[in-house]
């Protein structure tokens, strides 16, 4: 599987700077970025298509450093033994151990720093780009190649630890370049016929990916034709969606992200403050908002024409109680 469709950086310009150095030059050093979900959340678990857009300059960075005594992982001011990781950061420690053991590197002398710009349980992906991050990281230490499908595996293998069974979306996501479908677990870039601006807010909502998902599978067992239909219907959603960005059509693209809003709500990831998000954006003249993620809180994303309605977008949904708020625009203008 190749989970990395190439694409300039400068293909997805941001309002804001990059919240990270790149690392030292000096060390040996990864990095991966957010991602946010256009259409197709929950669904993409069952086998249905998803699009996948990233987010290039909200970044996560590793460094490896040597460091006498039991191999270590660092992130701001605290410091742990890998052995000794708290839950929280149990997936890291994944991808820190079995990158060293995919490469034959000795556990001992070392230790991982990773500094992320990108909050967690926000629906970005914040844990599959720690562990790129830390990937990279020990492969530039190690100074040998890799290839995309054990980079993915890697990656995976410290996803399952964060999410039980992911889709691989965030795998493939948080080191894309471009926007990609992914249906089956097979990403596929998706060109667009016209630049968008995709606004993405904060709730500031904090929320288990785990449980969401567990929620979503819930509904479906209790009433499996009701969640079955839902489900197909995110998946024509989807389809859809796919059309009307390859042909430029903001409108209808903006009508069924706004239609998959209310299956992931009957799915039951809807929240408050996602409804409060949303209904800014659609009064400030949102082609189409909803959440992105694994919903009951997190993110919210709302489609732009051109960079002037974004801002005015952007500021409502500030308004409205977003604790965050960053602008993607994607297409050539």
């Amino acid at each position: 599987m190749v989970c990395v469709p190439s694409c300039p950086a400068e293909s997805l310009p941001m309002s804001e700077p990059a919240v990270l150095p790149t690392g030292s030059a000096h060390l040996p050093t990864g990095s991966a970025h957010a991602k946010a979900i256009l259409v197709g959340e929950h669904a993409a678990v069952y086998g249905h298509p998803a699009i996948a857009l990233p987010m290039t300059p909200l970044r996560t960075v590793a460094e490896v450093h040597h460091s006498p005594g039991p191999l270590r992982l660092s992130s701001g001011d605290r410091s742990f033994p890998v052995t000794q990781l708290p839950q929280r950061f149990a997936s890291v420690g994944v991808a820190t151990t079995a990158a060293l053991d995919f490469f034959n590197l000795p556990a001992g002398d070392l230790e991982v720093a990773v500094r992320s710009g990108i909050p967690p349980q926000a629906g970005l992906g914040a844990s599959a780009a720690a562990a790129h991050a830390i990937v990279e990281a020990i492969r530039a230490h190690a100074q040998l190649p890799l290839d995309d499908a054990s980079r993915f595996e890697l990656v995976q293998s410290a996803e399952r630890v964060a999410h039980g069974s992911p889709s691989g979306i965030d795998a493939c996501a948080t080191r894309a370049r471009e926007p990609f479908v992914f249906t089956g677990g097979i990403p596929a870039p998706l060109p667009l016929g016209a630049p968008v601006w995709f606004v993405v807010a904060d709730t500031g909502v904090r929320a288990s990916t785990d449980e969401a998902v567990a929620g979503v599978r819930r509904t479906v067992d209790a009433d499996p034709a009701r969640g079955s239909a839902l489900l197909a219907r995110l998946g024509d959603l989807t389809r859809g969606a796919v059309t009307d960005l390859e042909g430029g059509q903001l409108t209808t693209f903006g009508e069924r992200m706004t239609a998959a809003q209310q299956i992931l709500t009957e799915l039951g990831v809807g929240h408050a403050m996602i409804d409060q998000l949303i209904t800014a954006a659609l009064g400030a003249g949102a082609a189409g908002a909803k959440l992105t993620g694994a919903g009951r809180g997190g993110c919210v994303i709302a489609a732009a024409t051109d960079t002037g309605q974004a801002d005015v977008i952007a500021s409502a949904m500030t308004e409205a109680g977003a604790v965050a708020v960053w602008t993607v625009m994607v297409g050539t203008t």
